[in-house]
């Protein structure tokens, strides 16, 4: 770019921020104003055909404008949308004349979900040292609302918790499933289908309507958080959605929008101010540039961004995302973690206060506590950091929040004694901003001011800042500490503060609507704490692990160390890891056990949990019979009793405790069906294991599976799979009989283990019926289901069924293994019927639809080999 197109590029920017030029008008404006200004960015205003969504300022004045203009256009009142109408019939250019449209934009975007893969790790934004720490904090009577494709009602892990099933809504895609598990999931299925808020109600809507969903029926939901994992194209405009959010919040503060950045961070923005701009402004969708909501990007398992990762800044230079948070499958997940974090700090604060908080203050907190990543301070990119769930929740458990209000020129000062040691203080505010007109180039009505004061000698810190030229070297400067006129977000850090008092102060700078309410939260980071592993949660035998910790301090090395429990020698896993990595990769032992991990620095030794290192403890059913049912898991060497749990009404519960391996259950008990065991190890119960269906749908009584070895042969063998031999006697082979009896062929006096060969010593030629008799040292028999096959004496023997037949229905050709056959049918006047060449298959079927009643022949030539001729009745 010349130095005259940067310095023309930087004029407009300024005009623009200053509302000189291009700035769209008010929804009560009723004079014309320039066409361009009511058009979203980018929107082709010629183009026909598309359903476009106009903000209205005279219902009447714009249906006879529509009329005597547009008489071929039909418009209808956006539901629960005050001054929104969508528009079938007339383009952008000819809509923009109405003097009582305000704005134009298109309606019929398609929402997409904005996942890629699988995968998620708890432990990266410390949700799993939460549920360590606080078990009392699971989400318990509040709901999250998906707005997204139906998911799955049929999931044991959201049992009894679904606000709005609909079981004859059709499952899409496995997608909102997924981000219902990360938000909520009970963990009935396994620990990995343990959500974050793991007992939080789950609400549905659908995101075929990108505007808010109505108040009242989220109300009655009782929704607190509502997960928005989807995506249009990549929007850089403050638009009718972005404006009906911050609307809706400021009517409802205690609701949270938590939004995916999207997966386009590789994209420029296609029009706006940062038009063309490689890699910036790219979030996928004009609502995410909604200022009283969360929009969250994705990082990796270590904290970096990931590539795809939408980036800001918004349309008016603001701080776009806000977040970022581990996402294996993208920025879907990420969102839906951080609505499951929103979930817990809410319960914190509920528990606390008796009533929810603003979504103001829960933003504080997860901004506030979010680990720095990428540029230091805030950035573009990362926003204010990767989400942290153990910082968050305990700002508000200690209480390190304060909520106010402020009018224009006021003043609110909150007082901090910051103790010594202290490596980082930081603090966040936060407000719900009036919403602003569609396509204003700045989007800030109600600008608070934060300041820090030490009031030792009254020095004085401001918020980082940052700017947002649109330029990629301005975008990418660091942030400087400077007055902060464009987010309704600011943030001060100091680093190494000296201990004494100090303010926190909330000047209410220009407040043309208000008094302004905020949140307020701070911290005072210092010292080294670890994160995973945890005593909640079990490291997997001889797979990778990532060790985690968190690290408030100087630059600085320690020694990693680990020690199975009742081993006085620690070895060494690194002699040198960097405290600030805050992660180390590490592969479990091979072997069950007890371990701790610690970090040596400065002589001083920090210890982890005492974990359990062990393979996944599976539910295996025996045997499901009417009488009873047997269920048997592994032993875990250092388990000294099992804790085994049955699915209640939402979420797994203590069954019995136990020190054997097997259980017997009645069949009231069998009836729960879903069942999950879990050792005790070290004087505590730890992770369990996968849960099983024990119903007998899907288990045998005793019987897991009898197959003939083959299904046409010139002998009768079995296989026959058995889930164990307790109690078992004997087993008998038999065959059907003529007159419909079944006959012995083979008995074993003694059953030589679960997996027996069986055979029939004398088969009869063609098609024979088995099963298997067990009968059990109780005086019980069971049976296995009835299976058939063939016996064919040679290679050249041919078998048809059924004769007779009813006409029309097909015929069963049963020829020598491997062989193709020629089939000929002929009725009794030696008419060619049919005729057709099978392939190798040992088994093939007739179509005779083309026969109809009568009796015909039937002539097989085995190719090289006889021709074979059957009498075939069609009744």
């Amino acid at each position: 770019m010349s130095a005259v197109a940067y310095c023309h590029r930087y004029l407009r920017f300024l005009l623009l921020a200053a509302g000189i030029t291009g700035g769209s008008s008010a929804l009560a404006q009723t004079a014309p104003v320039r066409p361009t200004a009511r058009l979203a960015p980018g929107l082709d205003a010629n183009r026909a055909g598309r359903v476009l969504r106009v903000s209205v300022s005279s219902e009447a004045g714009f249906r006879q404008w529509l009329a005597q203009k547009q008489p071929r256009a039909t418009a209808t009142a956006e539901p629960h949308q005050p001054g929104l109408w969508q528009v079938r019939g007339a383009t952008a250019a000819e809509l923009s004349q109405c003097p009582y449209i305000g704005f134009v934009e298109v309606a019929d975007r398609a929402a997409r979900p904005e996942r890629q893969l699988n995968g998620a790790d708890f432990a990266a934004n410390k949700v799993t040292a939460v549920h360590t720490r606080y078990p009392q904090l699971a989400g318990q009577g509040l709901t999250v609302s998906l707005k997204e494709s139906p998911l799955d009602v049929n999931d044991i892990d959201f049992k009894g918790r679904l606000v709005n099933p609909n079981p004859q809504a059709p499952i899409l895609n496995a997608h909102s499933t997924l981000m219902a598990t990360l938000i909520a999931g009970g963990g009935n299925s396994a620990p990995a289908g343990k959500g974050a808020a793991w007992q939080a109600r789950i609400a549905q809507a659908s995101y075929d309507n990108l505007l808010p969903d109505n108040d009242a029926t989220l109300v009655s939901q009782g929704v607190s958080v509502q997960n928005h994992s989807y995506g249009v194209s990549v929007e850089n405009f403050y638009g009718l959605e972005a404006r009906a959010y911050d609307q809706q919040v400021l009517r409802r503060p205690e609701l949270l929008h938590v939004f995916s950045a999207g997966n386009s961070g590789n994209q420029p923005a296609p029009a706006g101010p940062y038009a063309g701009l490689a890699a910036v402004a790219n979030l996928t969708g004009q609502f995410k540039n909604s200022k009283n909501t969360l929009t969250v990007g994705a990082t990796d398992a270590f904290g970096q961004v990931a590539p795809l990762s939408s980036r800001g800044p918004a349309a008016d230079g603001r701080i776009k995302p806000e977040l970022v948070a581990f996402g294996d499958g993208g920025t879907s997940d990420a969102a839906a973690l951080v609505s499951g974090v929103s979930l817990l700090v809410q319960q914190a604060y509920r528990d606390q206060q008796g009533r929810l908080p603003s979504a103001a203050l829960v933003k504080a907190a997860l901004l506030n506590s979010a680990d720095d990543t990428g540029r230091p301070n805030v950035d573009h990119v990362a926003g204010y950091g990767q989400a942290d769930a153990l910082g968050a929740v305990q700002a508000i458990l200690e209480r390190r929040f304060s909520e106010g209000t402020v009018a224009q020129g006021q003043e609110q000062v909150v007082t901090l004694t910051v103790p010594a040691g202290t490596h980082r203080l930081k603090a966040t505010l936060v407000w719900h901003d009036p919403e602003a007109a569609a396509n204003a180039p700045a989007t800030l009505l109600n600008d608070l001011d934060l300041t820090l004061t030490r009031a030792a000698d009254a020095q004085r810190w401001l918020p980082w800042t940052l700017s947002a030229f649109p330029h990629p070297d301005s975008l990418a400067l660091p942030a400087r500490r400077r007055p902060n006129h464009r987010d309704n977000a600011e943030q001060i850090t100091l680093d190494a503060p000296a201990a004494g008092t100090y303010q926190l102060r909330v000047r209410g700078y220009a407040v043309p609507q208000g008094p302004q309410a905020f949140g307020l939260v701070y911290e005072f980071e210092s010292g080294l704490t670890w994160v995973n592993p945890t005593a909640a949660r079990t490291l997997r035998t001889a797979e990778a692990a990532v060790l985690r910790w968190q690290w408030a301090g100087p630059a600085s090395t320690a020694q990693l160390q680990y020690r199975p429990v009742g081993q006085t020698a620690w070895s060494t896993l690194s002699a040198s890891v960097d405290l600030q990595q805050q992660a180390f990769r590490w592969t479990a032992p091979a072997t069950s056990t007890l371990a701790q991990v610690r970090l040596l620095t400065g002589g001083v030794a920090v210890e982890s949990d005492t974990f359990l290192v062990a393979s996944p403890l599976a539910v295996q059913v025996l045997y499901s019979c009417p009488e009873e049912t047997l269920l048997a898991w592994k032993r875990v060497p250092e388990a000294t009793q099992y804790q085994l749990y049955r699915l209640g009404a939402t979420h797994l519960e203590p069954y019995r405790l136990l020190t054997d391996t097997v259980v017997t259950l009645p069949p009231t008990d069998a009836a729960a069906r879903y069942y999950a065991v879990a050792p005790w190890v070290g004087g505590q119960v730890r992770e369990q294991g996968f849960t099983a269906n024990v119903g007998p749908e899907n288990n045998g009584c005793y019987v897991q599976s009898f197959l003939p070895a083959q299904p046409v042969a010139d002998n009768m063998r079995f296989n026959l799979l058995l889930g164990t031999t307790y109690r078992l006697q004997t087993l008998t082979l038999e065959r059907r009989n003529a007159d419909g009896s079944f006959g012995a062929v083979q008995r074993l006096a003694s059953v030589p283990g679960t997996t027996v060969e069986l055979a029939d010593p004398d088969p009869v030629p063609g098609r024979g019926e088995y099963r298997v008799r067990l009968d059990l040292n109780n005086g019980r028999t069971y049976y296995s289901a009835v299976e058939a096959a063939f016996f064919v004496r040679s290679t050249a023997d041919v078998l048809v069924y059924p004769v007779p037949a009813v006409a029309g229905e097909p015929l069963t050709v049963v020829g020598p293994q491997d062989q193709a056959l020629h089939l000929r049918v002929f009725d009794l006047t030696g008419r060619l019927r049919l005729e057709v060449t099978t392939s190798s298959s040992t088994l093939q079927t007739l179509d005779t639809r083309a026969l109809g009643r009568g009796t015909f022949l039937l002539r097989i030539s085995i190719l090289g080999g006889r021709e074979v001729t059957r009498r075939i009745l069609m009744l």
